[in-house]
């Protein structure tokens, strides 16, 4: 699967950044990039169950491509979220399907930063993501 020009350009900021701070600070300028939801937006249906903090997801399929928009009470998490969004924009449902999750993150250097409870969390994020391709 080719990479958007957005998602090339995370993952060459996020090889460039030296460290955990820098990457700390990319993944905050990422997360402030997201595109606010609105609170009718804010609903229990479009909640992200499985997330330790509060996560919304709203899905949208233009000519068989994929578009989300998502937001996070966290800070850190908003930035993951960012990151994976530019991953999954404009997929088809077949190419979302087979997104290795783990491999992005290990790309962008971020693996060792994912705790447990926000790899779940994102799984968990990229599982309702696939639930909703799956019944469009």
């Amino acid at each position: 699967m080719s990479l958007s020009s957005e998602a090339s350009q995370a993952l060459q900021a996020f090889q460039q950044a030296r460290g955990w701070e820098q990457r700390a600070r990319l993944l905050m300028q990422w997360g402030d990039r997201l595109a606010p939801l609105n609170e009718r937006e804010k609903t229990e249906d479009n909640r992200v169950h499985g997330c330790e903090s509060l996560v919304w997801l709203v899905a949208n399929q233009q000519g068989g491509q994929w578009q989300f928009k998502a937001t996070s009470d966290a800070r850190l998490l908003k930035g993951l979220l960012a990151l994976l969004l530019v991953r999954v924009q404009g997929l088809n449902s077949a190419e979302l399907a087979k997104l290795e999750l783990g491999a992005w993150f290990t790309e962008l250097g971020l693996e060792r930063q994912l705790s447990p409870s926000r790899s779940n969390g994102l799984h968990a994020v990229l599982q309702r993501m696939a639930q909703l391709a799956s019944a469009a």
